[in-house]
């Protein structure tokens, strides 16, 4: 039996496109589900064709058609964070933050520390891939400086914003007072409104959400559907660490294929001085 490179080649792509969608999902109740159903599927198509089962093969066959149109119903999150994910890519992303070096992961670290002492509530988004500009029109723009004393002002009740979230984008403080998608994760049932907001908007997008407990002036942080929690000196250290993530990239010409025609235009230039010399 012989195979060709066009089968070769679909195999490959299949293979691709299977691993990226698992990776996508890797840990989130999509993912699971996914690759149980997937499981199954194998073992229960494979024991029918064996053996010759025709009905039980058209049974399967229509289970599993069923099951692909209502899992889109089912985890319409999920689905959704995963195509968000993908469309924000962008072969030529520009850096969201610090070009010019207006935020540091030890400025920001600092705030929140400050804030966790004084024991001030705070839920703060820094934007990421996906856009926010939606969560964003449900709160009050500013457009201001991402600073101490601002964000001090925006969460010390009773002023007006302190309830709502504050969304970072471009080293500045795009919105405060926004409305947050809240968690239906049964685990924060005992956790704040603040807590589950920063969850569900760590579900529908990319961002880093940091929250600061009022209560106990604990900080967590909620990234892709999970929540972290940090009490004492290792908050600072793990705040520093999740924001340096995303903080400090200087490179206003940044993405995958950036970095493939960068490393490619070096190797032109290395081979075009050996062939002058």
């Amino acid at each position: 039996m012989t195979i060709s490179i066009s089968a070769i080649l679909q195999i490959a792509l299949l293979y691709l496109a299977i691993y990226a969608i698992l990776k996508a999902a890797k840990g989130s109740r999509f993912g699971q589900v996914l690759l149980g159903v997937g499981v199954i599927s194998v073992l229960l198509t494979a024991f029918t064709l064996i053996f010759n089962f025709d009905v039980l093969t058209r049974i399967i066959q229509f289970l599993l058609a069923y099951l692909a149109f209502s899992s889109v119903v089912i985890f319409q999150p999920e689905i959704r964070r995963m195509l968000s994910t993908v469309g924000a890519l962008g072969f030529f992303e520009k850096p969201k933050y610090s070009p010019d070096g207006a935020i540091t992961s030890d400025f920001a670290t600092e705030i929140i520390i400050d804030l966790s002492k004084k024991k001030i509530g705070a839920l703060i988004a820094f934007e990421r891939g996906i856009s926010l500009k939606g969560y964003e029109q449900s709160g009050v723009p500013l457009d201001a400086i991402f600073s101490k004393e601002l964000l001090l002002s925006i969460f010390t009740p009773p002023m007006p914003l302190h309830d709502g979230g504050v969304i970072v984008r471009n080293a500045r403080i795009a919105a405060a007072h926004a409305i947050f998608p809240v968690s239906n994760n049964p685990n924060l049932i005992s956790s704040g409104m603040r807590h589950r907001a920063a969850v569900g908007l760590s579900e529908e997008t990319d961002s880093l959400v940091i929250v600061v407990s009022e209560e106990t002036g604990d900080v967590s942080i909620a990234h892709n559907g999970k929540l972290f929690r940090y009490t004492g000196a290792e908050a600072q250290t793990s705040i520093s660490r999740w924001i340096s993530k995303i903080i400090g990239n200087k490179n206003n010409f940044n993405g995958p294929l950036a970095h493939f025609l960068d490393a490619a235009y070096k190797k032109w230039l290395s081979l075009s001085k050996d062939k002058g010399s």
